[in-house]
């Protein structure tokens, strides 16, 4: 059955009798050479099932055509859209296109119409009326239970966890080379060991390792006898105390002679001689350039190792107050090199913090860099886990950083008449100052409502709370769907929650509605807050909401 465009106006009872039967029909529109027409397979259906929708264009195979994209069917959605389907005839061609389109909530519905554009020349469809039907729920066999209460969500602490372990992360990489090259214990050398040997093993091990040099084998008696005289020198400085390497021979051995004099060094005349000509023949080859024997540079050698061995058992026995000054002088000196390890650490460890922090705040910038240290309220919501829902009814779709939480609204005596019922939802940070808010209101009758006198309101509310030099605008706002509503925004100075501090601020509120019903988004936050103003641009990319009771 078919019917042409002016058969859908209804001028007798008769004609509206047959308004279901004429919903089956497609309309037929023509300019020039051109045709379109729109029909639907059915115009009752049950929640969640969908309608076949098929646009037909017949025009010229040169024109240039545009069928409906995105979601234009709105209040229906478009579950899919296939392909175009043309045939083609000599210069006439045929296209085809369908689409699939549904409902989730009962009620009746108006498909409005499309615009096809044929070499920009816009054509439209005739609408079409749509049932959607509930399921039936058998409710005396089905068992009814009450609605559940809120309950509380446990907080994700995924995000909290990431940033512990790339902190540990972080502190592993700076602090394990720290600890491995600073901190830690290192395996002495061989140097190390011998350094930390007695003076007198020390010597004896030293004279052991000039007896295998190959000094004497290629002539070099010079460094063998430097070498010699700085081994025994060394010692008396070190266990006998005297200042034998800055002495002349003479002076030294008349040190020598002065401690055996006192009793503090139990020598004998005779290893003192001989120790003064070990000394002498060492100042001649090095001075000199006097050249001994073999046997004889191997004799000083073993005279001097004597000496040594003499000199060690000469030396009186140290008293229990030396041995402890000389354990606390170790201990000391083992606290100093600890302590020098870690100021060296610590001064690498905060080098890389600062060239760390230096690199950041290069590349992300200063503002980014500290709040990510120090933290910031809105960063944390704009960088948290959102959450898309809808709330009231009408609803009102948003995705938000947190959840909008029901606030109890109490309806004026006097409004009652007038208001069925209105449900408000509310997420406020009193920490960032920020708040976003979703109402939706019901009306006794079947009315337009009366935006301006809402708008109204809601400026006198902000100015009774304190707000001072509100600055108001106005546009038009269409929603991701495509229903258009009225934004007004601006900024002010808003009142400081438990404070008589007034900030600058800036606000915005969406307002949707329809015969019966009033929808409303309210965002406000702190002026000059570039992530308050990126949650609230997300956000009303987001906003959509139902166009029909």
């Amino acid at each position: 059955m078919k019917c042409d465009r002016q058969n859908t106006m209804f001028t007798t009872p008769l004609a509206q009798a047959l308004a279901v039967v004429l919903l089956f029909c497609h309309a037929h529109f023509s300019f020039a050479q051109s045709k379109v027409k729109a029909e639907v397979d059915t115009t009752s259906i049950k929640i969640g099932e969908q309608i076949r929708y098929k646009i037909t264009v017949e025009t010229d195979s040169t024109d240039l055509v545009h069928f409906p994209e995105d979601q234009t069917f709105s209040p229906l959605e478009m579950v899919e859209a296939l392909t175009i389907d043309t045939t083609r005839n000599k210069e006439r061609m045929t296209l085809q296109r369908i689409y699939a389109l549904t409902q989730f909530d009962s009620g009746s519905y108006t498909i409005p119409p499309q615009r096809i554009g044929i070499n920009e020349q816009p054509f439209l469809t005739d609408s079409f009326q749509i049932a959607v039907a509930t399921v039936p729920v058998d409710t005396l066999t089905q068992k009814m239970y009450d609605i559940k209460p809120l309950i509380e969500v446990k907080k994700n602490y995924a995000r909290i966890i990431k940033i512990i372990l790339g902190v540990l992360l972080a502190l592993l990489l700076i602090g394990g080379p720290i600890y491995w090259f600073f901190l830690r214990k290192k395996p002495l050398t061989e140097e190390e060991k011998e350094a930390l040997l007695p003076a007198y093993d020390r010597a004896l091990l030293e004279l052991k390792r000039l007896e295998n040099s190959r000094y004497l084998i290629q002539d070099e008696y010079k460094k063998y006898y430097s070498e010699l005289t700085n081994i025994v020198r060394s010692y008396l400085e070190e266990e006998v105390h005297v200042s034998a390497l800055e002495s002349t021979t003479n002076q030294l051995i008349d040190k020598l002679e002065m401690l055996k004099d006192a009793g503090e060094l139990n020598l004998e005349e005779a290893t003192i001689e001989q120790f003064k000509k070990v000394l002498e023949t060492a100042d001649l080859v090095k001075f000199a350039r006097s050249r001994p024997q073999t046997s004889i540079a191997e004799q000083d050698r073993k005279a001097v190792e004597l000496i040594v061995v003499k000199t060690k058992e000469a030396l009186p026995e140290p008293t229990e107050e030396e041995l402890l000054q000389n354990e606390e002088y170790l201990k000391e000196l083992a606290r100093k090199k600890r302590q020098k390890r870690i100021y060296w650490a610590a001064a690498i460890f905060v080098g890389v913090l600062l060239l760390s922090g230096a690199a950041s705040i290069a590349y992300f910038g200063f503002k980014e860099v500290k709040d990510t240290v120090l933290g910031h309220p809105t960063k944390e919501l704009l960088e948290s886990e959102w959450v898309s829902s809808s709330y009231g009814f009408p609803p009102v779709e948003l995705e938000t950083p947190q959840v909008l939480i029901r606030q109890k609204v109490e309806i004026p005596t006097e409004a009652k008449e007038k208001i069925d019922g209105t449900q408000t939802f509310v997420y406020n940070s009193q920490e960032s100052l920020f708040t976003v808010a979703a109402t939706a209101t019901s009306f006794t009758e079947a009315v337009e409502p009366d935006f301006e006198k809402t708008l109204e309101q809601i400026l006198k509310k902000y100015e009774e709370d304190g707000a001072r030099n509100i600055i108001t605008k106005q546009e038009e706002f269409v929603t991701k769907a495509g229903i258009q509503g009225l934004k007004v925004y601006g900024s002010g100075q808003f009142k400081v929650p438990d404070s008589d501090e007034l900030v600058r601020g800036k606000y915005v509120i969406l307002s949707f509605g329809g015969k019966g019903f009033q929808q409303h988004v309210l965002l406000n936050w702190l002026d000059g807050d570039e992530y308050a103003e990126k949650i609230v641009e997300r956000i009303l990319a987001s906003v959509d909401v139902k166009a029909q009771v």
